[in-house]
């Protein structure tokens, strides 16, 4: 038997590969099904199930193209109802794999056809609980996403999960191998833990939602802090739940290569948006007007999905040479499938062309004291998460977080003079792009973020977690 964890990164995302004798077994796939395709014909084997833990919110399961690729059978636990041949299988059923068994737990909470799926290995030992959404490590799945498709509230799912967890969940052995369907950095969850395996007698030491004295203490605790989902969600679980175009069709299409003129006449037939998936300091020293920036080299998918928000959106790409590919397939994990092409040769095909260029303005963090003592009147804008603002900012600057972009912006009075900033750069770059395409001019992006600021002296910072530390001295205007 072997159990393989297949994690990505930059969805903070594990889909799980399982084989035994010469059948094999994979939870959650992604998008794109090469990989998956050369691990079978590498072992030789082949695939019997597709295990689905729920109609996922967060990116599009390849599960539908495995199947027919592959002739193997989608599962889901009970309640589900996909628009496509699928087995819906049964609370407590047992599916044979090789000489291993897996066992459907339905677990509702998160989504009213979550289930988890027990593994039971060749000597009928419990060893592997694949829990999706249910269980994180250091969490549980947000009950609020489903309040609509299950026409309950977020408190009623919430208790549901509860249920789920402590009937079923809590009873397995200590010594059974939790494999999550997410870590740190997913929307999906508000504590998540960087660690991607653990023992579930580990998760009922350390996890906070299985320590609550009480139902209402629960359903309490797992509701406190959830911020705004992103607007995508829906759109992949619709995705999710009725099939989509096969990868190799969306790659194909999007792997059109443009000059600069076919490029610009592309985007304004289309009503396309310009990506541009560079790094943020190449992008603020020149780019195509209107372009919005979200790099690839970061958590590139889930930001296009927070900003973005409509994954019918038609985009256009400006990608480093050689990297098309990669981009394209990320956002079709999310479901961006109407890439329409990309400007082939790169940025510099368009300076080339002698096409117009726009730039971003920059503050370094070594001026930004003495450029506010003279402009007392901008504001600072802190783009980083209400719990990053909160462990320190800077004195007087506002926490606007850059997933909350499209309900803030419209605040903003356009001649006001802005001082933006993240923790590092990557998401202050994304807003700078956003706030320029919209017609925003009076406003600096300050080179470094956070951490370069805090490191300047005579900088004062808050501290609203910990009201013993002392700041640093003031700055005199």
């Amino acid at each position: 038997m072997k159990i393989e964890q297949l994690y990505t990164g930059c969805l903070a995302q594990g889909a799980y590969y399982i084989v035994s004798e010469n059948e094999a077994v994979l939870v959650d796939p992604l998008r794109e099904t090469g990989p998956y395709l050369d691990k079978l014909r590498k072992d030789g084997v082949k695939l019997k199930y597709i295990l689905e833990t729920h109609f996922h919110a967060d990116f599009v399961s390849g599960h539908v193209d495995l199947a027919a690729q592959t002739e193997a059978t989608v599962v889901y636990g009970p309640t589900a109802q996909p628009d496509f041949g699928a087995y819906i299988a049964s609370d407590g059923e047992e599916l044979p794999v090789g000489k291993i068994r897996i066992k459907v737990l339905h677990t509702p909470g998160h989504t009213m056809e979550s289930s988890c799926y027990l593994l039971i290995d060749e000597k009928g030992q419990q060893k592997a609980l694949f829990s999706g959404d249910t269980l994180f490590l250091g969490d549980v799945g947000r009950p609020d996403l489903a309040q609509k498709a299950a026409n309950m509230s977020q408190e009623e799912l919430a208790g549901m999960l509860h249920d789920s967890l402590y009937n079923k969940i809590l009873p397995l052995n200590n010594d059974l191998l939790v494999y999550p369907g997410h870590g740190a950095g997913s929307a999906c969850g508000k504590n998540m833990s960087k660690e991607t395996i653990d023992t579930l007698g580990n998760q009922k030491k350390t996890n906070y939602a299985l320590n609550q004295p009480t139902k209402s203490a629960f359903i309490a605790a797992v509701l406190e802090g959830l911020t705004i989902p992103p607007a995508y969600f829906g759109q992949n679980v619709a995705m999710n739940k009725r099939g989509y175009e096969t990868f190799e069709v969306v790659k194909e299409r999007g792997l059109k290569g443009l000059n600069a003129f076919e490029f610009e006449n592309e985007v304004n037939s289309s009503f396309g948006l310009v990506l541009d998936t560079r790094s943020p300091e190449v992008f603020a020293a020149g780019f195509i007007p209107g372009s919005i920036n979200i790099g690839l080299d970061g958590d590139f998918a889930p930001w296009v999905g927070a900003l973005i928000r409509d994954v019918r959106q038609p985009l256009l790409l400006v990608v480093e040479p050689n990297r098309e590919e990669e981009a394209i397939t990320r956002l079709a994990r999310v479901g961006f499938d109407q890439v329409l092409g990309y400007l082939e040769g790169g940025f510099s095909t368009w300076v080339d062309s002698l096409r117009e260029v726009d730039t971003i303005q920059q503050l370094e963090p070594q001026k930004f004291g003495h450029y506010l003592a003279q402009n007392p009147h901008a504001k600072v804008l802190d783009l980083r998460k209400p719990s990053e603002y909160q462990t320190q900012h800077l004195e007087g600057a506002l926490n606007r977080p850059l997933d909350q972009i499209n309900l803030w912006m419209g605040d903003l009075d356009p001649n006001e003079t802005l001082l933006i900033h993240c923790a590092g750069g990557y998401r202050s770059m994304m807003a700078a792009s956003i706030l320029q395409s919209r017609g925003f001019r009076s406003f600096y992006e300050v080179r470094g973020g956070f951490k370069a600021l805090s490191t300047q002296p005579n900088l004062p910072l808050t501290n609203l977690l910990c009201s013993n530390s002392s700041p640093k001295p003031s700055l005199t205007l």
